[in-house]
């Protein structure tokens, strides 16, 4: 949301981990640390529609005052005025026979 000069309600320093997948015909953008998606026909569509659906996320929460609280729930660290993501230690893909 913005006000009427266009600028956001709030502002906040973070970066967010976003992963995109080609599904049929349509791009999925997916920003698995807050569970946020969305999707466009084309890559940059999907960088847009997901940058535009994790504001929302983050401004009803900071408005219903929780913001705090579910970044933190969702593994952030508060380090001075910026939320940090969690940063893994390893990654990779296990293989599993079921």
């Amino acid at each position: 949301m913005r006000n009427s000069a266009g600028f956001p309600l709030f502002s906040m320093n973070s970066s967010v981990r976003v992963e995109i997948f080609e599904e049929d015909d349509v791009y999925v953008a997916l920003s698995p640390d807050l569970n946020v998606s969305s999707f466009g026909d084309t890559i940059d569509e999907a960088k847009e529609s997901i940058k535009e659906a994790i504001e929302a996320f983050l401004e009803e929460y900071h408005e219903m005052g929780t913001l705090d609280e579910v970044l933190e729930e969702s593994g952030f660290l508060r380090t001075e005025d910026t939320w940090k993501s969690r940063e893994p230690i390893a990654q990779e893909n296990l293989a599993l026979a079921v």
